[in-house]
């Protein structure tokens, strides 16, 4: 095994331990600082909902506006399996650079034009059409994002090491998370709500254009994956990758989806779904909601790399099946603790949701990567990926709200996350352990 994997990684054949972790730590910064920005960027909007609502909405309700400011977040998500069969496709032909290079330029853009757009007061419809425009640019982009950052550091990895890297995709993402909402919190003490509401949420939207620039001199100067250079240099890429995938991967796509539905779920409903969630029906301060979520966020980027590390020794099975198991039995007691009105012990639920998403997703990039072979790896987990967090993901917030509109129970939310843990427990029990595997 040991002589298999040295011949794989053969591009870096020379190299010392010292230089194979200084060329690890760099690889996971230029693709992990990227994916920090596209999802900052991405997800500034979920953490605003309830301000972007009463600004781009006409409604003396705020429960409905907030409603209509959800339904635009999911429309960005229609948009993802469209990126993805499109970026999914271009990354197994052209390389993963590349591709990751032009959904973080897609995604600033469009995210520093959220930032001056013109509100309903000011053009009236006019206002929610433009920011719709923008939201489906943004999910369209996205869609490579996400599927290419794994498959990076999933090539880029030793196979003792696989999760403890692929896991920073995920860790990456929910520091963005924590900085947007920490600034957002930041924003609001400063400037008070009045005018945080009036003016003041642009700041953060207005940030994606000098963040943009950082990422994207990052991944313009990284090299592509070591497995990737490998294959292209045999002269075994996939000249039709997607339509292989569709006919050759369906076992693997159909494990990818089963994996995928809790995590977008669980992890949509911490980042953009909690903070209105606990202004708006629970009636917390907007400063308390920002705290309460930027504090359970942290918790999942500070247990992440234990994750990945725990991944790695034990499998990619019983961390995920401990986390769906968790979601199925805590995430109603949680979320019952919050409806208390104790800061304190909210932010205490919101942490223990939040390792319980770390738990899950730090195995499950590398298990992702594992299903499929290299030449079809970008494409296979796009589709997937973005087909699922379409369905499941991206509708989160308005399931969520539309389950309180209807049942009058605020806790009603929780029994979507148990039924879309449910549905990833059967998977990963029905899944093999691949942990360790070659890729090829």
């Amino acid at each position: 095994m040991t002589n298999s994997i040295t011949h794989r990684t053969a591009p870096y054949p020379a190299e010392s331990v010292k230089t194979k972790r200084q060329r690890t730590f760099k690889i996971m910064m230029s693709a992990g600082i990227g994916h920090f920005i596209e999802w900052f960027d991405f997800g500034l909007y979920g953490t605003l909902a309830a301000i972007i609502g009463s600004n781009f909405f006409a409604s003396s309700d705020p429960t409905v506006a907030l409603l209509k400011s959800f339904a635009v977040f999911g429309s960005g998500f229609l948009m993802r399996p469209l990126g993805g069969f499109f970026f999914g496709s271009m990354g197994d032909r052209l390389g993963r650079r590349k591709v990751l290079v032009t959904v973080i330029a897609i995604t600033s853009f469009s995210t520093f034009a959220m930032g001056i757009l013109p509100t309903y007061p000011n053009v009236g419809l006019l206002a929610p059409v433009l920011l719709v425009l923008i939201r489906l640019v943004q999910g369209f982009a996205a869609g490579g994002e996400s599927s290419g950052v794994i498959t990076y550091l999933a090539e880029s990895a030793q196979p003792h090491r696989r999760a403890s890297l692929t896991c920073w995709s995920e860790n990456f993402s929910f520091m963005a998370f924590v900085c947007g909402s920490g600034l957002v919190l930041a924003l609001t003490h400063l400037l008070g709500e009045p005018a945080m509401n009036d003016w003041g949420w642009r700041i953060p939207f207005l940030l994606a254009a000098p963040l943009g620039l950082g990422g994207l001199y990052m991944r313009r100067n990284m090299e592509d994956s070591a497995e990737f250079n490998l294959l292209q240099k045999a002269g075994k890429l996939e000249h039709s990758p997607l339509r292989t995938t569709l006919t050759t991967s369906t076992r693997a796509l159909l494990f990818c989806v089963g994996f995928v539905v809790v995590k977008a779920v669980s992890s949509w409903v911490l980042q953009s779904f909690m903070p209105s969630y606990l202004s708006t029906y629970l009636h917390y301060s907007h400063t308390d909601s920002y705290l309460i979520t930027t504090l359970g966020l942290l918790s999942v980027a500070i247990v992440m790399p234990l994750a990945g590390y725990l991944s790695d020794r034990w499998g990619r099975r019983p961390l995920m099946l401990f986390g769906c198991g968790g979601f199925i039995l805590l995430t109603y007691p949680a979320m019952m603790v919050m409806e208390q009105g104790s800061v304190a012990v909210s932010v205490a639920a919101m942490s223990m949701l939040g390792m319980l998403v770390a738990l899950f997703n730090g195995g499950c990039g590398a298990a992702m990567a594992e299903l499929f072979p290299t030449s079809l790896r970008y494409g296979g987990i796009a589709i997937a990926y973005n087909m699922t967090v379409a369905v499941f993901g991206g509708v989160t917030p308005l399931i969520s709200g539309s389950l309180i509109a209807a049942t009058g129970n605020p806790l009603s939310p929780a029994f979507y996350v148990m039924l879309t843990a449910l549905i990833s427990f059967v998977a990963v029990w029905l899944a093999k352990e691949t942990a360790g595997k070659k890729l090829d």
